[in-house]
Protein backbone atom coordinates (compact mmCIF):
# COMPACT_ATOMS: atom_id res chain seq x y z
CA UNK A 1 0.00 0.00 0.00
CA UNK A 2 1.14 3.66 -0.74
CA UNK A 3 0.99 6.84 1.28
CA UNK A 4 -2.25 9.04 1.17
CA UNK A 5 0.18 11.71 -1.28
CA UNK A 6 0.45 9.11 -3.86
CA UNK A 7 -2.56 8.07 -4.25
CA UNK A 8 -4.10 11.99 -4.99
CA UNK A 9 -1.27 12.27 -7.49
CA UNK A 10 -1.87 9.41 -9.19
CA UNK A 11 -5.26 10.44 -9.23
CA UNK A 12 -4.50 13.61 -11.04
CA UNK A 13 -2.36 12.03 -13.00
CA UNK A 14 -5.13 10.13 -14.58
CA UNK A 15 -7.62 13.09 -14.85
CA UNK A 16 -4.98 15.17 -16.58
CA UNK A 17 -3.99 12.47 -19.20
CA UNK A 18 -7.53 11.57 -19.65
CA UNK A 19 -8.76 15.45 -20.41
CA UNK A 20 -5.76 16.47 -22.13
CA UNK A 21 -5.66 13.46 -24.60
CA UNK A 22 -8.81 15.05 -25.89
CA UNK A 23 -6.80 17.84 -27.33
CA UNK A 24 -5.21 15.05 -29.89
CA UNK A 25 -1.58 15.42 -28.45
CA UNK A 26 1.01 12.84 -28.23
CA UNK A 27 0.72 10.22 -25.23
CA UNK A 28 5.02 11.00 -24.47
CA UNK A 29 4.26 14.65 -24.27
CA UNK A 30 1.67 14.62 -22.28
CA UNK A 31 3.71 12.69 -19.60
CA UNK A 32 6.49 14.95 -19.90
CA UNK A 33 4.11 17.72 -19.45
CA UNK A 34 2.45 16.75 -16.22
CA UNK A 35 5.58 15.20 -14.94
CA UNK A 36 6.77 18.71 -13.85
CA UNK A 37 2.98 19.18 -12.63
CA UNK A 38 3.19 16.67 -10.04
CA UNK A 39 4.30 16.54 -6.79
CA UNK A 40 8.07 15.74 -6.79
CA UNK A 41 8.26 14.34 -2.65
CA UNK A 42 6.00 11.54 -4.61
CA UNK A 43 7.59 8.93 -6.50
CA UNK A 44 5.16 9.28 -9.26
CA UNK A 45 7.84 11.52 -11.33
CA UNK A 46 10.43 9.00 -11.16
CA UNK A 47 7.29 6.69 -12.53
CA UNK A 48 6.29 8.64 -15.15
CA UNK A 49 9.99 9.30 -16.48
CA UNK A 50 10.01 4.96 -16.81
CA UNK A 51 6.26 5.14 -18.75
CA UNK A 52 7.79 7.58 -21.09
CA UNK A 53 10.98 5.92 -22.21
CA UNK A 54 8.81 2.72 -22.03
CA UNK A 55 6.14 4.16 -24.21
CA UNK A 56 8.66 5.63 -27.05
CA UNK A 57 10.39 2.09 -27.04
CA UNK A 58 7.21 -0.11 -27.08
CA UNK A 59 4.50 2.19 -28.45
CA UNK A 60 2.26 0.77 -25.12
CA UNK A 61 1.95 1.39 -21.80
CA UNK A 62 1.09 -2.17 -20.54
CA UNK A 63 4.25 -3.76 -20.35
CA UNK A 64 5.95 -0.62 -18.52
CA UNK A 65 3.00 -0.40 -15.56
CA UNK A 66 3.36 -4.37 -15.29
CA UNK A 67 7.68 -3.70 -14.38
CA UNK A 68 6.12 -1.07 -12.14
CA UNK A 69 4.92 -3.95 -9.70
CA UNK A 70 6.01 -1.98 -6.48
CA UNK A 71 3.88 1.65 -7.43
CA UNK A 72 1.41 0.29 -9.63
CA UNK A 73 -1.61 -2.75 -8.52
CA UNK A 74 -1.77 -5.61 -11.33
CA UNK A 75 -5.33 -4.59 -11.62
CA UNK A 76 -3.94 -0.57 -12.98
CA UNK A 77 -1.77 -2.81 -15.07
CA UNK A 78 -4.69 -5.51 -16.41
CA UNK A 79 -7.10 -2.48 -17.15
CA UNK A 80 -4.27 -0.81 -19.30
CA UNK A 81 -3.40 -3.74 -21.17
CA UNK A 82 -7.02 -3.99 -21.77
CA UNK A 83 -7.78 -0.63 -22.98
CA UNK A 84 -4.31 -1.15 -25.68
CA UNK A 85 -5.74 -4.52 -26.80
CA UNK A 86 -6.76 -4.39 -30.07
CA UNK A 87 -9.53 -7.50 -30.21
CA UNK A 88 -11.36 -5.36 -27.40
CA UNK A 89 -13.77 -2.62 -26.94
CA UNK A 90 -12.54 -1.11 -23.95
CA UNK A 91 -11.39 2.20 -23.84
CA UNK A 92 -8.36 3.45 -22.72
CA UNK A 93 -9.73 7.13 -21.79
CA UNK A 94 -12.53 4.72 -19.68
CA UNK A 95 -9.84 2.78 -17.79
CA UNK A 96 -8.23 6.16 -16.95
CA UNK A 97 -11.41 7.44 -15.48
CA UNK A 98 -12.37 4.28 -13.47
CA UNK A 99 -8.65 4.24 -12.34
CA UNK A 100 -8.57 8.34 -11.32
CA UNK A 101 -11.63 7.15 -9.06
CA UNK A 102 -9.84 3.98 -7.56
CA UNK A 103 -6.90 5.90 -6.39
CA UNK A 104 -9.32 8.93 -4.96
CA UNK A 105 -11.38 6.34 -3.07
CA UNK A 106 -7.88 4.79 -1.60
CA UNK A 107 -6.75 8.54 -0.84
CA UNK A 108 -9.86 8.59 1.47
CA UNK A 109 -10.94 5.40 3.73
CA UNK A 110 -10.57 2.53 1.66
CA UNK A 111 -11.72 -0.77 2.95
CA UNK A 112 -10.76 -4.19 1.35
CA UNK A 113 -15.14 -4.72 0.55
CA UNK A 114 -15.14 -1.45 -1.21
CA UNK A 115 -12.27 -2.28 -3.14
CA UNK A 116 -13.06 -5.29 -4.47
CA UNK A 117 -16.77 -5.03 -5.24
CA UNK A 118 -15.54 -1.09 -7.22
CA UNK A 119 -13.30 -3.86 -9.39
CA UNK A 120 -15.12 -6.57 -9.49
CA UNK A 121 -17.98 -4.06 -10.70
CA UNK A 122 -15.45 -2.87 -13.70
CA UNK A 123 -15.16 -6.45 -14.76
CA UNK A 124 -18.95 -6.54 -14.93
CA UNK A 125 -19.79 -3.37 -16.24
CA UNK A 126 -16.87 -3.32 -18.90
CA UNK A 127 -17.38 -7.35 -19.97
CA UNK A 128 -13.84 -7.77 -18.88
CA UNK A 129 -12.32 -11.29 -18.82
CA UNK A 130 -13.47 -12.84 -15.69
CA UNK A 131 -10.13 -14.97 -15.14
CA UNK A 132 -7.65 -12.49 -15.33
CA UNK A 133 -9.40 -10.17 -14.13
CA UNK A 134 -10.06 -11.88 -10.68
CA UNK A 135 -6.53 -13.21 -10.46
CA UNK A 136 -4.84 -9.42 -10.77
CA UNK A 137 -7.84 -8.53 -7.83
CA UNK A 138 -6.39 -11.10 -5.68
CA UNK A 139 -2.86 -9.59 -6.08
CA UNK A 140 -4.15 -6.70 -4.80
CA UNK A 141 -1.93 -5.69 -1.00
CA UNK A 142 -4.80 -4.56 0.20
CA UNK A 143 -6.26 -8.13 0.74
CA UNK A 144 -4.55 -10.50 2.81
CA UNK A 145 -4.48 -14.18 2.77
CA UNK A 146 -8.09 -14.78 3.77
CA UNK A 147 -8.88 -12.22 1.04
CA UNK A 148 -7.33 -13.88 -1.60
CA UNK A 149 -8.35 -17.53 -0.87
CA UNK A 150 -11.72 -15.73 -1.39
CA UNK A 151 -11.51 -13.82 -4.53
CA UNK A 152 -9.54 -16.93 -6.15
CA UNK A 153 -13.03 -18.99 -5.28
CA UNK A 154 -15.06 -16.74 -6.63
CA UNK A 155 -12.96 -17.09 -9.53
CA UNK A 156 -13.63 -20.61 -9.99
CA UNK A 157 -17.30 -20.65 -9.17
CA UNK A 158 -18.47 -17.12 -10.83
CA UNK A 159 -21.28 -17.58 -13.09
CA UNK A 160 -21.74 -20.50 -11.34
CA UNK A 161 -22.67 -19.42 -7.68
CA UNK A 162 -25.17 -16.47 -7.48
CA UNK A 163 -22.42 -13.83 -6.24
CA UNK A 164 -25.07 -12.29 -3.81
CA UNK A 165 -24.74 -15.76 -2.05
CA UNK A 166 -20.99 -15.91 -2.19
CA UNK A 167 -20.76 -12.48 -0.51
CA UNK A 168 -23.98 -13.62 2.13
CA UNK A 169 -22.30 -16.91 3.33
CA UNK A 170 -19.32 -15.05 4.01
CA UNK A 171 -20.59 -11.94 5.65
CA UNK A 172 -21.54 -11.42 9.58
CA UNK A 173 -25.47 -11.70 9.29
CA UNK A 174 -24.76 -15.23 7.89
CA UNK A 175 -23.04 -16.25 11.10
CA UNK A 176 -25.62 -14.47 13.14
CA UNK A 177 -28.09 -16.69 11.40
CA UNK A 178 -26.21 -19.86 11.83
CA UNK A 179 -25.84 -18.78 15.83
CA UNK A 180 -29.57 -18.01 15.79
CA UNK A 181 -29.79 -21.82 14.68
CA UNK A 182 -27.10 -23.36 16.93
CA UNK A 183 -25.58 -25.24 13.91
CA UNK A 184 -21.79 -25.32 13.89
CA UNK A 185 -20.94 -29.00 12.63
CA UNK A 186 -19.72 -27.77 9.34
CA UNK A 187 -16.34 -26.89 9.34
CA UNK A 188 -16.66 -24.58 6.41
CA UNK A 189 -19.23 -22.09 8.76
CA UNK A 190 -15.65 -21.55 10.65
CA UNK A 191 -14.33 -19.57 7.59
CA UNK A 192 -13.25 -15.82 8.46
CA UNK A 193 -16.12 -13.26 8.25
CA UNK A 194 -14.82 -10.91 4.80
CA UNK A 195 -18.25 -8.71 5.25
CA UNK A 196 -20.49 -7.24 7.61
CA UNK A 197 -23.98 -7.62 8.51
CA UNK A 198 -24.97 -4.63 6.13
CA UNK A 199 -23.58 -6.20 3.24
CA UNK A 200 -24.96 -9.24 3.91
CA UNK A 201 -28.49 -7.82 4.43
CA UNK A 202 -28.16 -6.17 1.02
CA UNK A 203 -26.97 -9.79 -0.54
CA UNK A 204 -29.54 -11.77 1.08
CA UNK A 205 -31.91 -9.05 -0.45
CA UNK A 206 -30.49 -9.10 -4.13
CA UNK A 207 -30.01 -13.08 -4.74
CA UNK A 208 -30.86 -14.42 -7.62
CA UNK A 209 -31.03 -10.54 -9.13
CA UNK A 210 -28.70 -8.87 -11.71
CA UNK A 211 -25.23 -8.35 -9.66
CA UNK A 212 -25.48 -4.51 -10.81
CA UNK A 213 -28.37 -4.39 -8.54
CA UNK A 214 -26.50 -5.60 -6.03
CA UNK A 215 -23.61 -3.05 -6.35
CA UNK A 216 -26.03 -0.15 -6.89
CA UNK A 217 -27.21 -1.32 -3.57
CA UNK A 218 -24.29 -1.23 -1.56
CA UNK A 219 -23.11 1.85 -3.18
CA UNK A 220 -26.70 3.85 -1.75
CA UNK A 221 -26.17 2.29 1.47
CA UNK A 222 -22.45 2.34 2.35
CA UNK A 223 -21.18 4.98 0.00
CA UNK A 224 -19.31 2.51 -1.81
CA UNK A 225 -17.30 4.26 -5.07
CA UNK A 226 -19.70 4.05 -8.19
CA UNK A 227 -17.84 2.64 -11.51
CA UNK A 228 -17.86 5.26 -15.03
CA UNK A 229 -20.57 3.55 -16.68
CA UNK A 230 -19.22 3.37 -20.25
CA UNK A 231 -20.50 6.36 -22.48
CA UNK A 232 -21.76 5.58 -26.24
CA UNK A 233 -19.62 6.74 -29.10
CA UNK A 234 -20.76 10.44 -30.03
CA UNK A 235 -20.52 10.35 -33.53
CA UNK A 236 -22.55 13.42 -34.44
CA UNK A 237 -19.71 15.28 -35.43
CA UNK A 238 -18.30 13.03 -37.96
CA UNK A 239 -21.79 12.09 -39.59
CA UNK A 240 -22.20 15.90 -39.59
CA UNK A 241 -18.61 15.98 -41.59
CA UNK A 242 -20.03 13.21 -43.45
CA UNK A 243 -23.07 14.25 -45.11
CA UNK A 244 -21.98 17.99 -45.86
CA UNK A 245 -19.22 15.82 -48.21
CA UNK A 246 -21.71 14.38 -49.77
CA UNK A 247 -24.12 17.49 -50.46
CA UNK A 248 -21.17 19.23 -51.97
CA UNK A 249 -20.80 15.97 -54.39
CA UNK A 250 -24.34 16.32 -55.03
CA UNK A 251 -24.13 19.75 -55.82
CA UNK A 252 -21.55 18.95 -58.46
CA UNK A 253 -23.40 16.59 -60.17
CA UNK A 254 -26.23 19.12 -60.46
CA UNK A 255 -24.72 21.59 -62.25
CA UNK A 256 -22.71 19.55 -64.16
CA UNK A 257 -26.72 18.24 -65.23
CA UNK A 258 -27.94 21.64 -66.18
CA UNK A 259 -24.95 22.52 -67.92
CA UNK A 260 -25.67 19.32 -70.08
CA UNK A 261 -29.27 20.66 -70.64
CA UNK A 262 -28.63 23.82 -71.78
CA UNK A 263 -26.42 23.16 -74.53
CA UNK A 264 -23.78 20.38 -73.29
CA UNK A 265 -20.64 20.50 -70.77
CA UNK A 266 -17.74 22.94 -72.16
CA UNK A 267 -14.80 20.78 -71.36
CA UNK A 268 -12.17 23.53 -71.65
CA UNK A 269 -13.02 24.45 -68.15
CA UNK A 270 -11.38 20.88 -67.45
CA UNK A 271 -8.39 21.74 -69.64
CA UNK A 272 -4.75 21.86 -67.59
CA UNK A 273 -3.04 25.31 -68.96
CA UNK A 274 -0.25 23.49 -71.19
CA UNK A 275 3.14 24.25 -69.56
CA UNK A 276 6.12 26.54 -71.44
CA UNK A 277 8.54 24.41 -72.04
CA UNK A 278 10.18 26.42 -74.87
CA UNK A 279 13.71 26.66 -74.62
CA UNK A 280 15.02 30.00 -73.82
CA UNK A 281 16.17 32.48 -76.98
Amino acid sequence: MLDRPEYIEQAYFYRMLRERMQQNLATQDLLGSIREEVLATTKLPMALDFLQAELRHLGVLGPAFARLKHYFTAFQTFLVEESENERGRFDFRTALEILEREALYRAETATPQGVFLFQFETLCRNRLGYDKGLAAIADDPIFNADWKEWILTVRRQVGIVDFADLIYVRSDLYVQNLAKKQDFTNPEDERPVLFGEAEGRIALANRRKDPLLLFSALQRQLGYPSVPRPKPVDDVKEKTEQLSRRVERMEGRLKLLEEEQRGGIDLTKLYAKPADDSPAE
